[in-house]
Order: C-alpha cells, then structure tokens, then sequence
C-alpha cells in the first residue's frame, strides 16, 4: 500500500529532519564502544543550565536574608551553548587519584570554588548600605539568662538588617556580617565554678544550680536534643571533674583553668542553637578549634605569636563565611593541648584576635553602658558617652580603673589598625564609642577615672646617692620583691610610687626593710589616684582649673605625675575626698556647672 501511495514531499522533508536529529543526538552521546578512545568529550551546555545549576539558595523568610554559594566564574558573562571540558566525567571514568592525602584533595576541591554572600534582602524601610563585617563579643552581664541570651540573638540578627526607624525613614545604622560572636559565660557563671570548686576541696560537689540555669535556658527555647545532650555532657564532665578535685583534695591552676572553660563552651552552644532557630545560620567553635593558642601559663596565658595566622588558616579552612562562628571567649589550647584562661580582659582580646585576622571593618565589644563615659555612672549620674576616644586614651582609662577594654585586650586592634566600637547591649540604638588611631584632638578633657585604695610610698635617700646609682638601687629592691608601681614621681634624691592593692602585704613590708638600708621610707594608706585623660600638651589650661577646683573645695594634692603617655594626668590624694574630687571636677568639666572660671586655650571661659 505504501509502495502505491508514496508520501508527500512535506512527510518526506519532515522524515530526513527526524533521522539527521538522531545522528547529531549520537555524536554528542558517545556509546560505551568508543569511550575509551573518547578522551576530551565535549557537553554543550546550555545558557540557563550554566546559570541556574551552580547556586545553592538557602531562602530563609524569618530572617529576610538570601545566602548564594556559587562557583567562581558565577558574574562573568556566558554564551549560549558555551562548551566545558567534560574529559573523564562520563559513566565509567574514575580520574580519583587514590594516592593523594584526603587533606589535599579538599584542599584542592576548594580552591576552584568560592564561597561568597552575593546579596541581602532589604527589610522594608531599612538602609540599603552594604554591610560591614564585624566580630561581636557579649560579656556574662549580657548573656545572664534565657531572657538575655534571646534578646541578643534577635539584636544580632537586627544588625544584620537594621530595622527602620520610628519615623518609617531608612535605618542610620549599617548594616554588618558577624563574621565571629565571641560569647562569655552566662550571668556569674564563671564565679559559680569556683566556688564549687572550693566546695570539692571540702568534700561537696554541688552544680544543680548551673544545671537549672543551662538546661533550663534549653527548654525555654526547645533548643534540638543535640544542643541539650552537649551542654549536659559539659555539665556531665564538669561534676566529674570536681568529684576527682573532692578525692584528691588538689585544684591546681591547671585544674581551675578546665574547671571555668565549662562556662563558655556552655554558652556559645546554647546562642549558636537559639539563632539557628530564629533564621541566623551559626556555629558553635570552642576557641581552640578556630586557632586560639597560648603559651603554658595557666590562669594568664598570653597569645602565642603566630596565633593569628592560625586563626585566618582555621577560619578559611573551617568557617563558612555566611555562618556567624559563635566561639568561646577567655579560653584558649597551650603547646600541650590543655585549656588555659587569658586573665582579665580574656574575652575581649578573643574577640580583637579574631577580628585581625578576619580584617574585619570592626570589632564590637558589647557591654551594659552606652560606651565609654566620662567618669563612672555608679558615682556620677550625669556621666555621658564619649563618642570618640584613642586607643592610647582608652588603654589610659582603662588602666586607671574605668570599666573599658583591657590595654592588652586591644593589641591586636590598634596593629591591625582596627577600630573597636564599645556598645550597649541594654541600649543598642545607642551609638556606643568609637576606639581607632585618631580620637578626638579638639577636646581638652576626655573623661575622669581613678583608683581606690591605693598606698602612697615616699622614698628619700640617706646617703646622698647620685641620681643614677639611688634610683638603680630603689628598684632592684623593688624588683627583688616583686612589687610593681602604678605612679611614679622623683628627684635626684627622693622618689614617690604609689602601690596598688592587688600587692601583697609581706612583699610590701619586706621591700620597705631592703629599702630602709639606704633611705628613709615613709608609707602612707588609703590613699587614691584620680586621673584626667586629657591632652597633655593643654596641661597649663587643665592644671589651672583643676588647682583652682580642688583650693576652692579644701581637696589637697599629695603627689602628681604628668605620664609620658601624653594624655593623662594624675593626681594622689585622700581616698575620702576622691568622691568629691570627681564630682566637682565633673560638674566644671563636662557639664557647665563650675564655680571657678575654666581656662581654654589661654582664656577665661
């Protein structure tokens, strides 16, 4: 029938397209009998294929954030049919080298790929800056219950996406990516320990209530099963721990170091699961795991000098970027493994390590006062913020007993050359203060602090000693005796150091013995150093009003040293007329209210 009726000429063309179709499908299919002889096949791949197929979108509503992991050629421009290399990946082909460490072939792997956050979904009526990348640390005042640990996992995923403010206008705010959250111990965590430690050693080992604060901030949010067997295996281990300390009746400093790492490694675990649940992608790392390695000193252990490297290595080779790492402030790993402390301070210089070796644009040091203020708020309620101070400044303030970053904690900073923000964990609108190189050289006083409780040592040669061989002979005796001193004034004959309370009394009574064999020594108690952080070169302006201040109100300066810092100035007076000291100055300082006339660049103000 066929043969009869021959298909049109249409049916004809429609067939010969069909059959070349198939042998054009058959060219680019190799079949397993030339596969081998194969090497450099080719797969044409299509435009929306090529763009659509290397993105892994993680579109998470309650957190408005969309993160992108894409291959590293994912903005450049690809032509239709652009063809790839494709030799060995067929069915069949096994290119694996067996041979090669696991190690390196990752290594390898990751190499070619690049892991970046590509866009953030705007929240309604916030800014569209782009965001900054920071290190957050909070303190244990910030973290002290369920109820805070909540507040500051919403206040991290709001900075992310500052919200708008009242009047509906764009957040002033910019936005941040927290490349690390550096968390302390709940509340008074860390002092809970050792008192059970102490308790062990006369035979009681009671945690019951860290149990109730840490599991029960686990039930509070739901946290996943995973996240409460971790933190009662810690909780575990610690009973453990302090039941060997009840049997041996032994706690060594190297003993009490594991004893408060409990407290952080509880911490990050329990904030790392509640902003996971709120739309935060995190991580639980105890410091050790992201590079933190210290020397062997036990309870003050200083960074090791390649801990920064070591940090940036485990960050790139350990951390998702577009994953907040929450770590374990204050602890670290020695040369041996074992957990040692960082002293005081600890937390906040984890937090500035991290922060240099990331480059991060800045690091956040969140507290419960709106930043550095002018003097102690406990004392002075008119204190106000400090909006912008020099870490030389701030290392002063912090020196002489206001409540801000540890000197040491801020090293890793200031050589980075890193700005440190001090912010308000209770207050976070607050614009907290900004700690960098530069400070603020137009203004004449920064702020006012002071040490308590402090004892003044006058030391007067007997033997009229030149000034070389008497000042040599003063402080070998002191460093014989281990005594440091906080200020210093001296002559050729006569020296004055005041001695803080941390000293201990044998030490200071035996140093006084040593130094009675060549001069008269005179020690005089409860004594106080007040300490202006100003601009030293207005020194003439400042002393005028503060000299005419305290001769107005009977305040009698004992001793004073202008530092070679050049921005501080100290004066030691009585440690019961340190309030009022404060006080007035304050008020003449800072707050209009002066009942001498205030001197400023030569001028009566």
């Amino acid at each position: 029938a066929m043969a009869a009726h021959p298909l049109p000429l249409a049916g004809m063309m429609a067939l010969s397209l069909l059959l070349l179709a198939a042998l054009a499908a058959d060219a680019f299919v190799p079949s397993s009998h030339h596969l081998g002889r194969q090497q450099h096949a080719k797969t044409v791949v299509s435009n929306d294929q090529r763009r659509h197929a290397p993105f892994h979108i993680i579109d998470n509503v309650r957190s408005s954030q969309i993160l992108y992991m894409a291959e590293d050629d994912d903005a450049e421009e690809i032509d239709d049919a652009e063809e790839i290399d494709d030799a060995g990946r067929d069915a069949g082909t096994d290119t694996t080298d067996t041979s090669e460490d696991p190690s390196e072939v990752i290594s390898k792997y990751k190499s070619k790929i690049s892991v970046r956050r590509t866009g953030t979904k705007a929240r309604p009526g916030s800014s569209a800056q782009t965001p900054i990348d920071v290190t957050m640390k909070f303190g244990g005042s910030s973290l002290a219950n369920a109820e805070r640990i909540d507040h500051v996992a919403n206040l991290i995923k709001d900075r992310t996406n500052p919200p708008p403010n009242e009047d509906g206008s764009p957040s002033d705010e910019n936005p941040v990516r927290p490349r690390a959250v550096i968390c302390s111990a709940m509340g008074k965590t860390t002092n809970s320990l050792l008192a059970a430690g102490e308790m062990a050693l006369e035979g009681q080992v009671d945690i019951e209530a860290l149990r109730t604060l840490h599991l029960g901030t686990c039930s509070t949010f739901d946290l996943p099963e995973r996240t409460r067997n971790d933190v009662e295996k810690l909780l575990n281990d610690c009973e453990d721990m302090l039941n060997g300390v009840r049997l041996i009746q032994e706690l060594s400093p190297k003993s009490l170091d594991q004893l408060v790492s409990y407290g952080e490694r509880c911490s990050v675990r329990i904030m790392a699961a509640r902003l996971n649940q709120i739309g935060v992608p995190a991580q639980a790392f105890d410091a050790w795991d992201v590079g933190v390695f210290t020397d062997d000193t036990y309870g003050d252990a200083k960074l090791l000098p390649d801990t920064i490297a070591s940090i940036k290595d485990r960050f790139e080779g350990r951390v998702d970027p577009n994953v907040v790492a929450v770590v374990t402030g204050f602890i670290g790993h020695n040369t041996k493994g074992k957990i040692t402390t960082l002293g005081r301070g600890g937390s906040d210089l984890t937090a500035t390590a991290i922060g240099a070796a990331l480059k991060v644009d800045e690091v956040q040091v969140w507290k419960d006062v709106d930043g550095i203020l002018t003097a102690d708020p406990r004392l002075v309620k008119t204190a106000l913020p400090v909006s912008h101070v020099s870490y030389e400044e701030a290392s002063e303030l912090a020196y002489f007993g206001a409540q801000v970053l540890h000197p040491i904690a801020m090293q890793p900073a200031l050589h980075a050359e890193i700005p440190v923000r001090v912010k308000n964990s209770y207050n976070p609108s607050a614009p907290g203060s900004l700690i960098d190189n530069v400070g603020n050289p137009r203004r004449m006083v920064t702020a006012i602090t002071c040490k308590r409780n402090i004892k003044l040592m006058d030391i007067t040669s007997l033997q009229m000693l030149g000034a070389y061989g008497f000042l040599g002979a003063v402080f070998a005796d002191f460093e014989k005796n281990k005594v440091s001193v906080d200020v210093l004034a001296s002559s050729e004959v006569s020296i004055s150091v005041t001695l803080d309370k941390k000293q201990k009394e044998n030490d200071i009574t035996q140093l006084q013995d040593d130094l009675s064999k060549f001069a008269e020594v005179e020690l005089r108690q409860d004594r106080a150093i007040l300490t202006l952080i100003t601009d030293v070169s207005r020194s003439s302006d400042v002393l005028a009003t503060v000299f005419a201040t305290f001769s107005m109100h009977g305040i009698q300066v004992e001793m004073m040293s202008q530092g070679a810092s050049k921005v501080n100035i100290s004066f030691i007076i009585r440690d019961d007329q340190i309030d009022d000291a404060i006080l007035k100055l304050h008020a003449c300082l800072f707050e209009g209210v002066c009942d001498v006339a205030i001197i400023e660049d030569g001028h009566i103000v």
